[in-house]
């Protein structure tokens, strides 16, 4: 059986425990149906305006980026010789993790008009990122698809860190001694996150599968990797250098994973066999971080990962008014919506973690075994 933690089920973060309750959602039994939800939810949406374009919004925000990137290179020629550098190689760091956003925002149609100029855009902002369009793209796609589903949701499959208590079994060797203690070594682990990424993204580049873009993605990373490190191992240092790069890639790496992690770790792990409504399965597996504009400035959107499920193409500054209109449609039909604080949010991905975890433990350190032996 799948097993699933929803933690923390309730619209009020304060009502919300630490505590995982073990449940299963291998059927419909556990998820009433709700076969019209998203039909009604959505006539509102669009009837309140809230799927319209908002390119003002994002002429600002890539402006700011801009001026961001101009205020680094700045202060990179004017520090010089100095350790000091690495404050720009951290700002770099929140700074690509800001055009990651806009290129997750592109990919999902909420900047342009039309799709083909939207996934254009996508495809050069990744690119600036260093990471591959084309590979995301069809990862993502399928985490969209089924959120949190067992041999789905590829965001869910085992990578260092293990998801489902069946992978953390599983682990072997150095894996599994990681597995073990997965949840306190999580952020630890975010900062090789940006490495990570980089190379999965030339690994599917220059894998022999058909791959739409291949030789424009790998061009404008190429380009990219040259304009931001040649600069950088010509003029400072070679240890300094090093230094620098790994800087801007843990910072991009922990930025990255803390603003996506919040949204599906620690809810319920849906079977792969389970007849699900959309709305339901979307809702009850997506979890929002409460903060309004901060939040919303600090994570790209991605705090509201309820609408955003529901409604991938809605721009950004629209969220905030989808949420109040899907809160009382839950409120009203008994659906668990869950929000919760950012805090909150990374203590229950730890908790979370750390309980799967217990399944690499031998069995004599498992608290579960223990219980079996016993009976």
């Amino acid at each position: 059986m799948i097993t699933s933690t929803p933690l923390d089920i309730d619209v009020d973060p304060g009502a919300a425990t630490l505590g995982p309750i073990r449940q299963t959602y291998s059927g419909t039994a556990e998820f009433p149906p709700m076969a019209h939800a998203y039909k009604q939810v959505s006539q509102v949406v669009r009837e309140t305006g809230l799927l319209r374009r908002a390119s003002w919004f994002y002429i600002i925000v890539a402006a700011g980026i801009a001026v961001a990137f101009a205020g680094c290179v700045a202060g990179f020629i004017l520090l010089g010789d100095s350790w000091l550098q690495l404050l720009i190689a951290a700002a770099l760091g929140i700074i690509f993790t800001q055009v990651a956003f806009l290129a997750h925002e592109a990919a999902h149609r909420q900047i342009l008009d039309g799709g083909p100029a939207n996934f254009r855009l996508a495809r050069v902002l990744a690119g600036i990122v260093g990471m591959s369009y084309a590979w995301w793209d069809s990862k993502h796609t399928k985490h969209h698809g089924n959120p949190n589903r067992v041999g789905k949701d590829p965001d869910i499959e085992v990578d260092t860190i293990s998801f489902l208590d069946e992978d953390a079994a599983r682990s072997r060797g150095f894996i599994r001694i990681i597995t073990r203690r997965q949840g306190w070594l999580f952020f630890p682990l975010l900062t090789l996150e940006g490495l990570n990424l980089h190379y999965l993204s030339l690994k599917h580049l220059v894998s022999q599968r058909a791959v739409k873009g291949r030789w424009t993605e790998l061009g404008i990373i190429a380009l990219r990797s040259a304009i931001v490190f040649v600069p950088v191992f010509l003029l400072l240092p070679l240890g300094m250098a090093f230094a620098f790069a790994g800087v801007m890639l843990a910072v991009f790496g922990v930025y990255m994973g803390a603003s996506f992690a919040p949204n599906h770790k620690g809810m319920p792990i849906i079977h792969p066999d389970a007849k699900l409504d959309f709305f339901s399965k979307q809702v009850r597996t997506s979890r929002n971080i409460s903060g309004g504009w901060w939040a919303t400035a600090l994570m790209g959107g991605l705090n509201y990962q309820v609408e955003h499920h529901l409604f991938p193409n809605m721009p950004r500054p629209h969220l905030s008014k989808a949420r109040a209109i899907v809160r009382d449609y839950c409120t009203a039909n008994g659906v668990p919506y869950t929000e919760t604080n950012l805090l909150r949010s990374y203590a229950i991905v730890i908790e979370y973690l750390n309980r799967v975890g217990l399944a690499a433990r031998d069995p004599f350190d498992c608290p579960a075994a223990m219980q079996l032996r016993r009976a």
